[in-house]
């Protein structure tokens, strides 16, 4: 009998934590939304501390100035020296339609500041994008 008294217990507690929100879930990642308008070449977004993991990068809508219809993402990390550059997304599938997304994902670099850029080292094209969301 003694053991079947210790069962509910355990179970009622299981069950008391579950409904309380006691028992933790995943951590979720973080993210930010916003827009671009006339983003000329080498244009920086705002920066974010990411504390290490992936980040994703989505664009919806894009168009831009000219009949390049291509927009290249790189992923910075933001440091005392010379900023390292990650691998440069070709973001093109966002320019077929106003609800069109292009993805871009960046492997782990380690917690830290990071903003992306884009069109870095082009000429002339500015870009506007309807949304953009970053994921970290």
């Amino acid at each position: 009998m003694k053991s079947l008294h210790g069962r509910r217990i355990a179970t009622v507690t299981v069950g008391v934590a579950i409904a309380l929100g006691v028992v933790t879930s995943p951590a979720q990642a973080a993210s930010w939304s916003g827009s671009l308008s006339n983003a000329g070449p080498g244009y920086e977004s705002r920066r974010w501390y990411d504390s290490g993991g992936a980040t994703t990068i989505k664009f919806t809508g894009c168009s831009d100035n000219g009949s390049n219809r291509v927009v290249n993402v790189l992923l910075r990390k933001d440091t005392v020296g010379p900023d390292p550059s990650y691998v440069n997304a070709s973001f093109t599938k966002c320019f077929e339609s106003s609800s069109s997304t292009s993805t871009g994902s960046w492997v782990d670099h380690g917690s830290g500041n990071y903003y992306f850029a884009v069109n870095v080292g082009a000429s002339s094209l500015n870009v506007w994008v309807k949304s953009l969301t970053v994921s970290y």
